[in-house]
């Protein structure tokens, strides 16, 4: 059986009834090409089943129209509704993404960094799992990069993260306001930016009302399931427990969820429960889950777009730029009034 002929861009251009340079601008993603006229080349080369030779396109502009994303965590919506935000806005642009799973291992991420310098990449999108490998390598190649959620501490480039201070803040506010002064904390990586300021931001609230922070109440997490269990179970032990946990990802808070329900702790009536990061799901718990809801999908948007510009003005490593998103605390029914 023969192989199927594979369309031309001069089919495409007759078909459209435009040029074969029409039709190379709108390959290329051109911004220059009327509407009305990229509707009908797009039409033909649905038609015509074409599809762009991106080899040899990369060949000769020396782009492989590529980019990298290394997510910590394939198995955290959080993660993937970011992915959502880079794809869509890589598609856009006229570029295809190469998801990595990290699963947390530093030693996972550097082989993913080696693979994808090895495919000639444009650039890299990177959730790091901690605050040095990543970016010495990524420092001594100045090479196109853009961190997001994530930053090493004291890293000087380019990230896009929420406003985790001021978000860990206002849950903390949120929970004195309600009458709490005994207030614990799971804590994230604290060698990643986002799990001090957290952190930060919690003690600032504490400060500001005149109420101890208590040592055993200072528990650190790594951002997993089974670290939110453990460390809510040595809370939920104390001799003194806390009447509020303030659970720093979604998947400690589940794990903390897990340890309340294994030493049947009734949520909010002994203790009150404030995660960060939202899920779809935050709503189906009993009681619903009181949230920090991060912009997950513009946080995506944003990091693809930096990079784009990073590749498309030639510039290796770029200027430093920070941006910083507001996060929104979405108040239900796991957070209420301590019990007298």
């Amino acid at each position: 059986m023969m192989a199927k002929k594979r369309s031309t861009m001069l089919e495409v251009a007759r078909l459209a009834g435009v040029s074969v340079g029409t039709v190379s601008a709108i390959v290329n993603n051109s911004h220059s090409v009327r509407p009305h006229l990229r509707e009908r080349v797009e039409e033909a080369m649905r038609v015509l089943d074409y599809h762009p030779n991106h080899i040899a396109r990369s060949l000769k502009t020396n782009r492989s129209y590529t980019v990298g994303m290394i997510i910590p965590d394939v198995t955290n919506p959080f993660f993937t509704d970011v992915m959502r935000g880079v794809e869509d806005t890589a598609r856009t642009g006229g570029y295809s993404v190469i998801l990595c799973n990290s699963n947390e291992d530093p030693a996972q991420e550097r082989t993913h960094l080696s693979t994808l310098f090895a495919r000639r990449v444009d650039g890299i999108l990177l959730a790091p799992t901690d605050g040095h490998a990543a970016e010495d390598r990524l420092t001594h190649r100045r090479f196109p990069i853009v961190f997001f959620d994530r930053i090493p501490t004291g890293f000087r480039g380019q990230a896009v993260v929420a406003e985790n201070f001021e978000a860990a803040y206002a849950a903390t506010r949120h929970l004195i306001e309600l009458g709490h002064q005994r207030i614990a904390i799971i804590t994230g990586k604290l060698d990643l930016r986002n799990g001090i300021d957290r952190l930060e931001g919690y003690r600032k609230a504490m400060q500001e009302a005149h109420l101890p922070i208590y040592d055993e109440y200072l528990q650190r997490g790594d951002f997993q399931l089974e670290s939110g269990y453990d460390r809510g179970l040595r809370l939920l032990k104390l001799a003194q427990p806390p009447t509020a946990i303030f659970c720093c990802n979604n998947k400690m808070t589940l794990g903390l969820m897990r340890a309340l329900a294994e030493l049947q702790v009734p949520c909010p009536q002994k203790v009150s429960v404030l995660g960060f990061d939202d899920f779809d799901w935050a709503s189906s718990f009993r009681p619903k889950l009181t949230t920090v809801a991060q912009p997950t999908f513009e946080m995506g948007k944003k990091a693809m777009e930096l990079l784009m510009r990073n590749i498309e003005a030639s510039e290796e490593g770029g200027e430093e730029a920070l941006i910083a998103l507001p996060a929104e605390l979405r108040i239900r029914e796991s957070t209420a009034p301590p019990s007298p």
